[in-house]
């Protein structure tokens, strides 16, 4: 287990689904502490509903999110050689942030969450594929840095 880094940075194909999720239940976990955001390699999508549905559950407040891409968050201000670590979820986010910081001493680590999206038709079944994708992140944000503090 590893002390928390000073500032994160999740990333995943769309910032819609599963780097938000990364995002909201991180700061939910360890406060503060961090500073964390997240990014897509597109920014084509608003934040999904059912990630919404399933982040509520935990009383993580996702409908507030906007998705922004790796561009929009260098034309935003934020620099990406500024995060300790950049954690990418699914693997064109990892090619991208890969090719975004070979010029930085940056860890880039891969952790690979199941894209829920598209995958069942009915609502609870959906529903279902979402957790799963959530209860990955919260089991690696715990394997990585240990349970979340106290509110």
């Amino acid at each position: 287990m590893e002390g928390l880094p000073q500032s994160v940075l999740f990333c995943c194909d769309h910032n819609s689904v599963r780097s938000p999720m990364a995002e909201g239940i991180m700061k939910k976990f360890y406060g503060t502490e961090t500073y964390v955001q997240s990014v897509g390699v597109k920014n084509d999508m608003e934040i999904d509903g059912f990630a919404v549905a399933v982040c509520s559950e935990l009383g993580v407040e996702l409908s507030r999110h906007r998705s922004r891409s790796f561009d929009e968050m260098e034309e935003w201000g934020d620099d990406l050689s500024s995060f300790d670590l950049v954690v990418a979820l699914s693997p064109a986010s990892q090619r991208r942030a890969l090719d975004l910081t070979r010029v930085f001493h940056l860890e880039v680590d891969y952790w690979p969450i199941l894209d829920p999206t598209g995958l069942a038709e009915q609502r609870e079944a959906k529903l279902a594929r979402y957790r799963e994708s959530r209860d990955q992140i919260i089991a690696r944000l715990i394997d990585r840095w240990g349970p979340p503090k106290e509110a």
